[in-house]
């Protein structure tokens, strides 16, 4: 079984909510259409409804299988001003709130806070600060987690990996980015993807000295600590991780090297351009980024996307709602 119909098994007939601030987006339609007839999730849009209802008949989708609201007439609008006053604790004031509440990316998150919805994916329009700030600031992290962090999916054939983070935080410390190892090894798991976490860096081992190599063990032992369940090493280079000849060279003590599935990054800049050679020369699919560590799911598409990308994501993201 693949990984989405693995997904679909997981998700089908648990009614999932999902709310899409940008439901007048052509994208964004046709993915929630095909996401209510295949019975996975419950698509809310959120728009005017004359205007998605017609945009969709336009392109022969029923719109009448998708819950529409209308941020601007919703009969509960009011409770989640006063929900957002109460969230933000003096931070906001009522009339700041009013207002906010005409950004549907806010409004989204609010709802999903409330319990209206179970989560929320947007970005198809929306830049990835738009889609992530209301989630920080309302949401908010899990316990013993910081910051929020992004990873990627990356498959290809019957080959599906784990590489984190590789879109939120340019340059985690070390307890961030063991916090940032934990919550990959329980995204990974959800996924299907063994959970067995490599610390990624350009020394394996001892092999080079520098700050960077000491904050990767140092959030080795902390990640360690933190999940002593998983199995999580480092700080390894990528081919001791990947390679078990080199791993038996470089690092034969491991019980990651040469077998890891999930690869954590020292930074964004190593993360980003590793998903993407990856993705471009390697021929992998990258699903993502997953927004790992909120206490309720929100998932930010890229505003390059495809009405697949967005339907691929939605059930993620659906899926990540049954993480304890």
């Amino acid at each position: 079984m693949d990984l989405f119909e693995g997904l679909k098994a997981k998700i089908s007939g648990k009614e999932i909510s999902v709310v899409f601030p940008e439901g007048n987006d052509l994208r964004i339609i046709g993915a929630a259409v095909r996401l209510a007839a295949d019975k996975l999730i419950k698509p809310v849009l959120l728009g005017d409804p004359k205007e998605i209802h017609d945009l969709g008949a336009k392109n022969g989708f029923v719109t009448d299988l998708v819950t529409i609201i209308d941020p601007e007439n919703f009969e509960d609008r009011q409770k989640l001003v006063d929900g957002f006053v109460e969230r933000r604790a003096g931070k906001a004031t009522r009339e700041q709130a009013e207002e906010l509440m005409n950004n549907y990316n806010y409004f989204g998150t609010m709802l999903t806070y409330m319990g209206y919805v179970d989560a929320m994916v947007s970005g198809a329009v929306h830049s990835t600060g738009d889609t992530v700030r209301p989630a920080l600031q309302i949401i908010k992290t899990k316990p013993g987690i910081s910051r929020t962090s992004g990873s990627f999916i990356m498959a290809k054939r019957n080959e599906t990996y784990l590489f984190a983070d590789c879109a939120i935080n340019i340059n985690p410390n070390a307890q961030e980015l063991a916090e940032i190892a934990v919550a990959s090894a329980k995204t990974a798991e959800l996924f299907g993807i063994e959970p067995v976490v490599a610390m990624m860096s350009f020394s394996t081992k001892g092999s080079a000295k520098s700050p960077d190599v000491e904050k990767v063990i140092e959030a080795t032992k902390i990640a360690q600590e933190l999940a002593p369940e998983y199995e999580i090493d480092g700080e390894l280079q990528f081919d001791a991780a990947f390679v078990p000849s080199v791993a038996k060279l470089k690092s034969p003590e491991s019980n990651v090297a040469g077998r890891a599935k999930v690869f954590v990054f020292p930074e964004i800049q190593s993360g980003n351009i590793g998903y993407k050679i990856a993705q471009r020369l390697g021929g992998y699919e990258a699903i993502g980024p997953i927004l790992q560590g909120l206490n309720k799911p929100v998932s930010d598409l890229s505003r390059g996307c495809n009405e697949e990308d967005v339907y691929k994501l939605s059930i993620i993201t659906a899926a990540q709602t049954l993480i304890d």
